[in-house]
């Protein structure tokens, strides 16, 4: 089956907004869905083994299921764009005992000096930035030299099996933006890895390292 990779969209205000106001308003049975769903819970929990600290950034925290299961051993940091969202994560921080520095922020715009992370990280959200290549350079910035990028979302199955190719298909039509994160990255010289973790093969785990030398990208370079 064609894989069909989504343009960006003509109106990148217009497709920010249409998503903060759905997340904002859907926070709550967003939550529940989260912590209820055994196979979301199974791709989130993906990351866990690969965050290294001292310093954790993650981008797009949602209402906080994952943040609670790493934030007692770091120093953690999250942005969303969505102040539903994180004030439900501060809630289920707090009710954790556990503390992390939470912002309202967008990813375009993050709010930290370059290379401050030794992990960043976002999870089922980079289909939803409007601006792929803007978003990617905010994430490479914001990690410090040779840190851990680990990003998790939706791409076709490498074997182009039917099931998976339709599920990610689906995931498009719902206006989610597909995008080809190898191909992404490799435009700005950082060597990916690649890992199928779910869905037929339409769920990605995305692992790359800015190499020392290389300079924090920029959208433009």
């Amino acid at each position: 089956m064609t894989r069909r990779y989504s343009a960006e969209p003509d109106d990148p205000v217009a497709f920010t907004s249409r998503w903060q106001q759905f997340y904002s308003r859907w926070a709550r049975p967003y939550d529940l869905a989260v912590r209820w769903l055994p196979l979301w819970r199974t791709w989130l929990g993906q990351a866990l083994p690969e965050i290294a600290g001292p310093r954790v950034l993650e981008v797009s925290v949602g209402t906080g299921w994952l943040l609670t299961r790493y934030a007692g051993r770091h120093d953690t940091h999250g942005v969303d764009l969505s102040e539903a969202m994180v004030r439900t994560a501060r809630h289920h921080l707090a009710r954790a005992g556990l503390t992390a520095d939470l912002q309202v922020a967008d990813v375009e715009h993050l709010p930290y000096a370059d290379g401050t992370f030794d992990t960043v990280l976002t999870t089922m959200a980079f289909s939803g930035y409007p601006d792929g290549r803007t978003a990617m350079a905010e994430l490479l910035r914001v990690l410090r030299p040779d840190g851990r990028l680990i990003v998790i979302d939706i791409n076709y199955p490498g074997d182009g099996n039917r099931i998976g190719t339709l599920l990610v298909n689906a995931w498009r039509r719902s206006g989610d933006l597909i995008r080809d994160i190898n191909s992404l990255l490799g435009e700005f010289g950082i060597d990916v890895t690649d890992r199928e973790i779910g869905g037929f093969g339409s769920v990605h785990l995305y692992l790359a390292s800015r190499r020392a030398a290389t300079p924090p990208p920029t959208a433009r370079q």
